[in-house]
């Protein structure tokens, strides 16, 4: 890598006098795992970051532009949050991208996780960010997040039980659940919350002592596994809640520090479905699609928590709609970034004008099967191995509960005041939040929730 950069860059000015810079919409891939988001932020190790470094070394960028990308048009489709990452992302610009050879000298100077696809000549009005008029992301949930029994919170296990409990990890991931101790005769459990089937009773008792507690230990995965399935009924169920978001609504709810009467709040869901499951290291997954006009900060991953929280009976349906109110505060789970990846990024609009016949049209298709490989090499390789080892979803749903977010109790028995209110005195809406955790930490200005998700 070090000696295609030097031989690049040796040659990086021999070409200034004879070629013109060119407009071009550079397609191109990457998982986020490392990364501190898509748009460059100094000090921070980000997408961008890298990309411009391999502008520079390909000889599309000057040194006396090195660093300045306003300089030389830079935008970008759309940012991604720490995390995140993208197959269809695109980005535009006024480069050097003679002499022939340009992709590859920009995959020299790349890690594997950033691949480059291609770029196409485009008009120079052309801008990734503003031509762009649809975005379409993909969230992978395990199937076992849908599951009301499964990786309950520990709150909810609590309060089923009484005192006089012990601790024990939870049978699935290494999060600590509450399980019964039992007295007396062996084999009468008084267990009976939700995996109290799924408990083996070994006595270590000694003989005649019918007084010592039993131990209750978790039977393996695969004999205690639950018996939930994605089926017709299910499908029905998820796809119905995720078809609440579509239309135009006010999202306020569902970024970080954005206020109900900003403008920027006001998005359109074009389409939101999850009707294909994949298996990923032996995890099933389900496949949530999301095509919209563009998308703000957290938004994708806080429609997804809170649909999330509604199929597992943590909050009822009806919780979206109020959460559209202007006049309503309520604070909404956010789902992990693992499993979210922006698809495709469509430029119908800009493609159907008319322009010069050395201009061409933006889209994947020329990249499709490249895309496909690096989605699966790359990018499900990581969402599988992520949760088959660490449990990131799993973890994130034992957080599930009223302590964390009082507000999914909001309109199941009247308003939930206490933790939603208006002062109509000054014409704003203040929330009394409740604790939060560290996924809310990376909270931006209104100006910053364009188009990430």
């Amino acid at each position: 890598m070090s000696t295609t950069t030097a031989t690049v860059s040796d040659n990086t000015d021999l070409s200034r006098d004879g070629d013109k810079r060119r407009k071009v919409a550079i397609i191109f891939a990457f998982c986020g795992v490392g990364y501190q988001g898509m748009q460059r932020n100094p000090g921070a190790k980000t997408i961008e970051g890298e990309l411009e470094e391999a502008l520079f070394h390909a000889g599309a960028v000057s040194e006396i532009d090195r660093g300045k990308p306003k300089q030389y048009d830079f935008t970008r489709c759309a940012r991604t949050d720490k995390g995140v990452s993208a197959v269809g992302q695109v980005v535009s610009g006024r480069f050097y991208v003679e002499p022939p050879g340009f992709v590859d000298r920009l995959n020299a100077n790349l890690p594997d996780q950033i691949r480059v696809f291609g770029y196409k000549r485009v008009a120079p009005s052309f801008s990734s960010k503003k031509f762009c008029d649809r975005r379409k992301y993909v969230y992978l949930i395990p199937v076992f997040a849908l599951d009301p029994i499964t990786h309950r919170d520990r709150e909810a296990v609590m309060a089923s039980l009484g005192s006089g409990e012990e601790y024990v990890k939870c049978f699935e991931c290494s999060e600590r659940g509450r399980k019964n101790k039992i007295t007396g005769v062996m084999g009468k459990s008084k267990v009976d919350y939700f995996d109290a089937k799924s408990l083996n009773v070994r006595s270590d008792i000694l003989s005649n002592n019918l007084g010592t507690d039993v131990k209750i230990e978790a039977l393996t995965e695969e004999e205690a596994k639950s018996k939930f399935c994605y089926g017709e009924e299910e499908k029905e169920m998820f796809n119905r809640i995720l078809s609440f978001y579509v239309g135009s609504h006010n999202f306020h709810n569902f970024t970080t520090r954005m206020r109900a009467d900003d403008p920027a709040a006001n998005r359109s869901i074009i389409s939101f479905t999850a009707n294909t499951i994949i298996n990923l290291d032996g995890v099933d997954f389900i496949k949530c699609e999301v095509l919209g006009q563009s998308f703000m900060l957290h938004q994708i991953r806080k429609m997804m928590g809170l649909a999330v929280a509604i199929m597992r009976n943590c909050a009822p349906e009806s919780l979206i709609q109020t959460a559209f109110s202007k006049d309503v505060n309520i604070t909404v789970p956010m789902a992990p970034e693992v499993g979210l990846y922006l698809d495709e990024c469509f430029f119908t609009s800009y493609n159907n004008t008319k322009f010069e016949a050395s201009h061409e049209e933006v889209s994947m298709e020329a990249y499709k099967e490249e895309a496909e490989a690096f989605k699966l090499k790359h990018i499900y390789s990581h969402i599988g191995s992520a949760e088959r080892r660490y449990g990131s979803v799993a973890l994130w749903l034992h957080s599930l509960n009223y302590r964390n977010y009082p507000d999914l109790n909001y309109g199941r028995n009247g308003h939930n005041t206490e933790q939603v209110l208006v002062d109509e005195t000054v014409g704003k809406t203040q929330t009394t939040e409740p604790e939060q955790n560290d996924e809310h930490s990376q909270a931006k200005t209104s100006k910053d929730t364009m188009t990430v998700s």
